[in-house]
C-alpha cells in the first residue's frame, strides 16, 4: 500500500507515460490499472522504485496501426500517483492511481527504455473571481447532496467527496472524475485550465443526472 498525495514537479522533467485508449485521468480521480504488457511492467517497476508518478495519456483515434510504436497521444493528460500496488505471481501488476495534476507535453524524450518518456509542463489553474467560484462550489455541493439521496449506492461517499476540497476547481475535478464517464467530456475538462469552466460543466452534468433519476420540470440549479 502506498498512500500519498504529494506531487514533486521535478518529476515532470522525465515523466514516463502510459498511453491508453479512451482513458482520461482527472486530478482527484482514481484509476485502477491491470498492467500486463512487458514494457509497462518495466515502467511500473521503475515508477515504484522512484517517485511513483506516471502520466496517463489518452491515445488519439487511429492508434491501432502503430500501437506498439509511438502512436500519437493527446498532448494534455493527467499525472497519476501510485497509491496501491500488487505484483502478481506471473509478473503482472494491479495498480491504483490517484490523479494529482494536469500537464502538457513539452517534448518527447529519446530513451533506451522500452516505454515512452516525456518532458511535461504543469498546467496551473487560470485566475477567476473567488466569490463566483465559491458560489458555484456551494451549488455543486448542494446538488451532490441531492443526487446522493437518489442514487442506489455511494451516496455517503459522494457527499464526502464534494466536501473534501477547499479549492472549487479541485472539487469540480474530483466530482467529474467520479460521475462523468464519457472520454471526450473528460478530455475537455482535463484541458480546461479555467476552474469556472470545470465548475459550470460539472454542475450541468450533476444537474442532468439528478433530473434523470428524480424527474424535474426544469433544469436543476
Amino acid at each position: 500500500m502506498r498512500e500519498s498525495s504529494a506531487f514533486d514537479p521535478s518529476a515532470l522533467a522525465s515523466l514516463p507515460i502510459f498511453p491508453l485508449p479512451n482513458c482520461v485521468l482527472l486530478p482527484g480521480g482514481l484509476l485502477p490499472l491491470h498492467v500486463f504488457e512487458p514494457r509497462y511492467r518495466e515502467l511500473t517497476r521503475d515508477c515504484l522504485a522512484g517517485h511513483q508518478l506516471m502520466g496517463v495519456a489518452r491515445l488519439r483515434p487511429g492508434f491501432e496501426g502503430t500501437y506498439y510504436g509511438r502512436p500519437p497521444v493527446y498532448e494534455r493528460f493527467g499525472v497519476g500517483k501510485i497509491i496501491c500496488s500488487e505484483e502478481l505471481p506471473d509478473g503482472r501488476f494491479a495498480l491504483l492511481l490517484r490523479g494529482v495534476a494536469r500537464v502538457e507535453i513539452a517534448r518527447e524524450l529519446t530513451s533506451d527504455l522500452n516505454y515512452r518518456v516525456v518532458e511535461a509542463q504543469l498546467l496551473p489553474d487560470a485566475s477567476c473571481d473567488a466569490a463566483d467560484a465559491r458560489d458555484h462550489l456551494h451549488k455543486l455541493v448542494m446538488l451532490c447532496d441531492r443526487l446522493a439521496e437518489v442514487i442506489e449506492q455511494g451516496g455517503s461517499q459522494l457527499r464526502e467527496l464534494a466536501r473534501a476540497f477547499e479549492s472549487p476547481g479541485a472539487c469540480a475535478d474530483a466530482v467529474a472524475a467520479a460521475l462523468i464517464m464519457d472520454a471526450d467530456a473528460r478530455q475537455e475538462l482535463l484541458e480546461a485550465c479555467d476552474p469556472m469552466i470545470r465548475l459550470q460543466r460539472t454542475l450541468g452534468h450533476v444537474s442532468h443526472l439528478l433530473c434523470e433519476l428524480a424527474p424535474c420540470d426544469s433544469s436543476v440549479n
